[in-house]
């Protein structure tokens, strides 16, 4: 695992094995400006390390706006697709209503064909399946 960024609320990790995954590892509540500017360098990491696996970490994420869940789900999913990720595994928000709403979220990207996603409660298995 190597950190290739690291911000106050998150660190990005990148994994290898069979495959290469990303992981954003939240450490804390972020605000939407930065919310979105760490995602879209997220993206462009996976890109330039072209991984087929992302692992979001959202253990310790704290709230999460809707208006920037609804952005995840209209330009981050469909992004992650184009990218060629296979596998997305999820560490769910400690947070109960994070839980809920991004597990919302998840439940309706679960629909697309092109990645699979699971959901996990242990770190280390997450990144185990991700690089698979």
């Amino acid at each position: 695992m190597t950190v290739v960024a690291s911000h106050p609320s998150l660190t990005i990790h990148l994994h290898s094995g069979s495959a290469a995954a990303l992981e954003t590892e939240w450490l804390g509540f972020t605000g939407s400006r930065d919310f979105r500017r760490y995602i879209t360098e997220a993206l462009a990491l996976a890109r330039q390390h072209g991984v087929t696996g992302w692992i979001a970490n959202d253990q310790l994420l704290g709230a999460v706006r809707p208006v920037d869940l609804d952005w995840v789900a209209k330009h981050v999913l469909p992004a992650l697709m184009k990218l060629g990720i296979r596998r997305f595994a999820r560490l769910d928000a400690q947070d109960t209503m994070n839980r809920l709403l991004i597990g919302r979220m998840y439940q309706q990207a679960a629909t697309s064909p092109q990645f699979e996603l699971r959901s996990f409660s242990d770190p280390k298995q997450a990144r185990e399946w991700a690089v698979a």
